[in-house]
């Protein structure tokens, strides 16, 4: 027993969703109901049968009373049947007129025992009815026609009822023969009675088996009927589908679907199955085929395939299938399923597209590239084939990203491709590595003539102006070439030997071609080692700094140092800034090396008098760092020094890539009050602008202009004066950098030099004895070493005649020069400076000079003309053909 619901809670559940899909889950209550509504729908239809045969029953006995005697047993059971007859004709009507409605308005609507509790208490109604006729049962025989008609309608009822109609109609019979023999022999009603229930026990029991069979039935009728709507649902809006064949392959069931895409939907059964369907060879794991399977009766899964008819198989599926076999284990045929495979296909190739193409370009991206490569590396059939590779580097690429914004950049980047592609045509294969590196794989081709006229074209090619958002942008590009096997058997050497060439074309000077070759790599191992070398002279502090005196062109009195960083390796001994610098950029080190060398510097001039300044170089990844103004200021107020003191000296290289970034570090700088100079002027990419715009105090002209400014004939003292009344205007210094010879003093001073800096005013020495030089005659420095310039000069050593005042003589010549030479063997009495002489050169030519020093043995000579020092070799080999 259950207690019932509370009514609001009954029409809260019979309102919510039942969590049942598609009837899955549903509860034997509702089987139940379902065999109840199904056992009344019979009942209604036999039950005016039932009708019929109590109206018989009822009349037999009427018609007897009617017809026979008036007296004996069965005319005084009259009035009692007759009354029967009234009731159970009233309850039968009542049952009809019940029945007849549920079937008309549907069962569904009367189930809270509107119909089950009138028919079963009606039904009682005729049992208890029919039970009370035994009871009074005489052993008159003539009265048991009445109780067999009784008992008939109630059997014929009950058959209705249950499912199994034969066995219980067959049980009800002999119920009542029975009681119809046992009453006929006088044996006690009680015995009777106890029969009658025995029968009617065993009839419950096999109603109750009939009953749990008949719920059985219905799920599993109720289970196929699902299965059916199922598959209809899946196989209508799913991409999954069925198929069957027979033993010799033959469809016997086809999902519709699918039939309709192959265009067979009226003619798919009895088609063999590989005649519809052709396999994908190119898939993974499909070694046997559809017909393999087929004829070996094996199971076979997820076999790509695609209609045999459609030659470009735009629809493709997924096919499984499996043998099938009766309980006796005799092969019947094949089931199977499958599933749709377009879309996932075109998705795996747009993922495959991705994976080996760049999404910007088209072209072939990195992973392409190193496949291609090591592919066609890897090809060891047919003749040998020589594969090239080229490395490529766009120049100024950064600054179009930076100036036009990276829209314009990708829109470059496009351009860059396409003239690749045609350039390069059907060569080789292009590829982009990612920003505005390429790679281009040219197989069959090792000729480096062939090779490097082709890299002159593609560098010409994208040198050749592009026009970007209406405006016109002109880029370079550098590349690196590399041949197999020779530079490499493996697309990893290979690459990383294009990379050095390529690295060796920019240091070139960039927008040019370079061939790999092995001292490359020596260079790259050896900067390897130098940089790690150089990570524990940054960790351990393995450098120091070194002062260069910078002198007044006017007063000649020091008026500051420039610093400059050593660094003495235990095992390399010194090594040059030339060398490790470039090595620090490259590496990340340069930053925290600028930084100590700028405290350093700040902390060691803080010793110095107050009015000598102190000049710090400043790389362009440090000037590009925004925190470089604050790391200015700490290192001023931890050593103490007026920030005027305080000089930055710049390269050109800072204005690569001008940006209002630079704008705002130079007015950042100087707010902060030091002093900003311009270095080795005229080298890079000057541009009067970066006059213009930067708030420079000094600008120092490089000492590739000041060397040989001194000589007769020489141009650079122009350039200087250029560059000198250029600053004046401005309101800039000057300083001179690379000062060696005295005369360049004068020459410099006479050019309007606010500065001098070089060897003439000594080496660069540490902070103790540059304190030393500040003290000695109040910092006024010196000048040493040669004080006239002079042409290089030659080493050689051969022999010459010489005539002085008539007297011929021989000796050695040990150097030349177009404006003199140095003699080994030369003696001269007195004074020798100013004695005229000739030397004989060439053959037979003698060249007048005069003697400008002698001692030792040794003597100076100066030609009053230059001398063409190719006259003496076209000279020398002359005599060496006649002597031959």
């Amino acid at each position: 027993m259950y207690a019932p619901l509370p009514v609001a809670d009954r029409r809260a559940r019979d309102r919510s969703p039942s969590p049942a899909l598609f009837g899955l889950g549903a509860s034997s209550r509702d089987q139940m109901a379902e065999v109840l509504e199904r056992t009344l729908t019979q009942l209604a239809a036999v039950w005016p049968l039932a009708i019929a045969v109590q109206m018989l029953a009822c009349a037999v006995p009427l018609l007897v009373g009617i017809a026979g005697p008036h007296t004996g047993p069965l005319h005084a059971l009259f009035p009692s049947i007759g009354l029967h007859a009234a009731i159970l004709a009233v309850l039968s009507v009542a049952i009809a007129s019940t029945l007849r409605l549920g079937a008309s308005r549907g069962w569904r609507a009367y189930r809270r025992n509107r119909i089950v509790m009138p028919c079963v208490a009606a039904i009682a109604a005729v049992l208890v009815s029919l039970l009370w006729q035994i009871a009074h049962l005489p052993a008159d025989p003539s009265h048991l026609a009445s109780v067999v008609a009784l008992a008939g309608a109630f059997v014929v009822t009950a058959a209705a009822v249950q499912p199994l109609r034969a066995a219980t109609f067959g049980f009800g019979v002999g119920a009542v023969a029975m009681v119809a023999i046992l009453s006929g022999i006088g044996l006690p009603f009680g015995v009777a009675i106890l029969a009658l229930g025995c029968l009617g026990i065993v009839t419950e029991r096999f109603a109750r088996i009939d009953h749990q069979l008949d719920l059985d039935r219905a799920e599993q009728a109720r289970e196929g009927r699902l299965a059916v709507r199922m598959i209809a649902e899946f196989e209508a809006h799913g991409a999954g589908w069925f198929w069957e064949a027979d033993r010799q392959g033959r469809l016997t069931y086809l999902s519709a679907k699918v039939a309709g895409e192959l265009g067979i939907a009226d003619d798919v059964i009895g088609r063999p199955l590989i005649e519809l369907f052709r396999m994908d060879s190119d898939a993974p794991g499909t070694e046997r085929t559809l017909a393999f399977h087929i004829a070996s009766r094996t199971s076979f899964a997820d076999y790509s395939v695609c209609a045999a008819a459609d030659a470009s198989c735009e629809r493709w599926w997924s096919i499984s299938g499996r043998p099938v076999v009766d309980e006796l284990g005799r092969f019947q045929g094949f089931i199977g399923s499958g599933s749709d495979l377009t879309e996932k296909r075109k998705s795996e190739a747009e993922i495959t597209r991705l994976a080996l193409f760049d999404g910007l370009t088209g072209l072939a991206n990195r992973q392409r590239m190193r496949l291609s490569l090591d592919k066609t590396l890897a090809q060891n059939t047919g003749p040998y084939r020589a594969t090239s590779l080229f490395l490529m580097d766009l120049d100024r690429f950064k600054a179009v990203n930076d100036t036009l914004g990276h829209q314009a950049g990708d829109a470059l980047l496009q351009q860059v491709a396409q003239r690749l592609q045609r350039g390069i045509a059907d060569a080789g294969l292009v590829g982009r590595l990612g920003g505005d590196e390429f790679q281009v794989v040219l197989p069959g081709i090792d000729n480096r003539e062939m090779l490097a006229a082709l890299a002159r074209e593609v560098i010409a090619s994208l040198s050749e102006p592009y026009f970007i958002s209406g405006t016109s942008v002109t880029i370079g590009c550098s590349i690196g070439i590399a041949i197999a096997p020779d530079d490499g058997a493996t697309s990893e050497t290979l690459v990383r030997n294009a990379d050095l060439a390529l690295y060796a074309a920019k240091a070139d000077g960039r927008g040019v071609h370079r061939f790999y070759s092995d001292s490359m790599l020596t260079g790259a191992r050896t900067r390897k080692l130098l940089e790690d070398d150089l990570r524990t002279a940054v960790a351990t502090g393995a450098f120091h700094l070194c002062y260069q005196p910078v002198v007044s062109t006017k007063t000649t009195r020091i008026v500051g140092y420039e610093a400059l960083i050593r660094w003495d390796h235990p095992t390399r001994g010194l090594v040059s800034p030339a060398d490790f610098i470039p090595v620090a950029e490259e590496c990340g080190l340069i930053e925290s090396i600028g930084e100590w060398v700028l405290r350093t510097a700040c902390n060691e001039a803080a010793r110095w008098p107050g009015n000598v300044r102190v000049a710090v170089n400043v790389s362009p990844i440090q000037f590009a760092n925004p925190v470089l103004p604050a790391l200015v200021t700490s290192a001023l107020a931890q050593s103490g020094i007026a920030p005027g003191r305080l000089e930055l000296e710049i390269t050109e290289g800072v204005f690569l890539d001008e940006t209002t970034s630079s704008e705002q570090m130079f007015k950042a700088l100087k707010g902060v009050g030091v002093r900003l100079a311009l270095d080795d002027f005229g080298t890079g990419y000057s541009s009067l602008g970066y006059l213009r715009n930067a708030p420079f105090d000094k600008i120092k002209i490089d000492q590739s202009f000041v060397k040989g400014a001194a000589e007769a004939g020489n141009r650079n003292a122009a350039i200087i004066k250029a560059i000198v009344t250029l600053a004046d205007t401005l309101g800039m210094e000057t300083t001179a950098e690379g000062v060696e010879i005295q005369d360049e003093i004068d020459l410099v001073r006479e050019l309007g030099c606010s500065h001098i800096q070089g060897y003439v005013y000594g080496r660069p020495v540490r902070a103790d004895e540059a304190l030393r030089q500040l003290g000695v005659e109040d910092g006024v420095a010196t000048a040493s070493g040669f004080k006239v310039s002079r042409a290089p000069r030659t080493k050689m050593l051969r022999s010459a005649r010489i005539l002085i005042d008539g007297v011929r003589g021989d000796v050695r010549i040990r150097d030349i020069s177009t404006s003199g030479a140095m003699l080994d063997g030369l003696t001269i009495d007195g004074n020798p400076d100013g004695v005229e002489m000739q030397i004989e050169l060439i053959e037979d030519q003698m060249t007048p000079a005069r003697v400008r020093w002698a001692r030792g043995g040794k003597a100076g000579i100066e030609f009053h003309e230059a001398f063409s020092l190719e006259r003496l070799n076209q000279g020398y080999a002359s005599r060496i053909r006649r002597t031959g």
